[in-house]
């Protein structure tokens, strides 16, 4: 049960920090933007794959952040 709300508390503030970050875009070049899209996809897959803990999510965040920025070089 604690699962089932750390993942939902975990998806739904994704989705609010995704909509603001969407706003903040228009400015960005296409690299920062992968580079943000990597940060927030890792974060929400190391949080899934740690139980919610905030080194997973970090750490999730950090790594998918690297190769979002990786890849529009």
């Amino acid at each position: 049960n604690d699962m089932k709300t750390t993942l939902r508390l975990t998806l739904g503030t994704a989705g609010i920090v995704a909509l603001l970050a969407l706003g903040a875009c228009s400015g960005m070049t296409q690299q920062e933007k992968s580079t943000a899209i990597g940060a927030g996809a890792g974060a929400i897959g190391g949080s899934i794959l740690t139980g919610g803990s905030t080194a997973g999510t970090v750490g999730g965040a950090a790594i998918g952040g690297l190769i979002g920025h990786e890849i529009k070089k």
